[in-house]
């Protein structure tokens, strides 16, 4: 692959100079957010095997693009890493010998503890493990923050800082993360699950399929939006309900269909699965 450059080599402007290992959706994610987020596009690296989907990404946010892993870090002050699960353990033995000292490895590889980074870098090296979603690549997303033994409160502050321009950011401890998961992490697929089946029932009462589509998303986008001002959902859907109406029938027969229980037993589902996938 011929790489479109090599490190991050502009003056040193007091922005921490970032390397995000892996080029994927949610790399290209957290690229974006550092960018909305004031970070200088010099100051960003990212490593992708791919040749192709490099140069687009250099193209698109005129970041500097590599294959090598190590080189990226050597120069970096906050790693993050955006590679697939299984592939963690090589990607940490590649880079920890690399690795500046002090710098803050932050990683969206689901389900990966936070001991087998601790364990793989050098002692000391400060590691935050984010369970991020898909809605950050608009903005809208939701992610917690789980800090390692050697993170204190700069290095969380400067991961709010990193993930800001992707949604809500918010503090937990590791042991909840699988909870996260569940809710969150696993939570956008539940959504888009309902608005399918919204838009279903739609064209099964006449609508064409897009305006029925239509109708579902913006109606969800703007019950997410009501729920976001801080009322409590069973007050919002109160308030939609007149007695002896459309909505109490419907809502009867979600009821009826154990719809409540279905999505909670879908969350315990994947929060059983995120534990065992930390297990592996």
């Amino acid at each position: 692959m011929v790489e479109q450059a090599h490190g991050v080599d502009a003056q040193d402007d007091g922005t921490p100079a970032v390397a995000v290992l892996g080029g994927g959706v949610m790399g290209e994610a957290l690229v974006s957010a550092l960018l909305t987020g004031g970070w200088p596009a010099d100051r960003v690296e990212v490593t992708e095997r791919a040749q192709e989907r490099a140069a687009q990404i250099a193209e698109r946010y005129g970041v500097r693009t590599g294959a090598d892993n190590a080189h990226a870090v050597q120069r970096a002050d906050v790693v993050l890493l955006a590679v697939k699960p299984n592939v963690v353990p090589a990607v940490l033995t590649e880079v920890a010998p690399a690795l500046r000292a002090g710098a803050l490895v932050v990683s969206v590889a689901a389900g990966v503890p936070l001991a087998t980074y601790e364990s793989a870098l050098p002692a000391g090296t400060p590691v935050v493990r984010v369970m991020p979603n898909t809605p950050a690549v608009v903005g809208k997303g939701a992610s917690a923050i789980a800090p390692g033994a050697a993170a204190g409160e700069e290095h969380l502050a400067l991961v709010e800082r990193v993930l800001a321009a992707t949604g809500l950011v918010v503090r937990v401890a590791e042991k909840d993360l699988d909870a996260v998961t569940a809710i969150s992490g696993s939570g956008p697929a539940y959504a888009f699950y309902l608005i399918d089946a919204m838009a279903e029932a739609g064209v099964l009462l006449g609508l064409t399929r897009d305006l029925a589509t239509r109708l579902a998303v913006a109606t969800v986008e703007g019950a997410g939006a009501l729920a976001a001002q801080g009322e409590h959902p069973a007050v919002l859907r109160e308030r939609v309900s007149s007695p002896g109406g459309t909505t109490v029938a419907a809502v009867a027969q979600l009821d009826a269909h154990a719809v409540r229980a279905g999505v909670v037993a879908a969350a315990r589902a994947a929060f059983d699965r995120s534990r065992e996938l930390g297990r592996s």
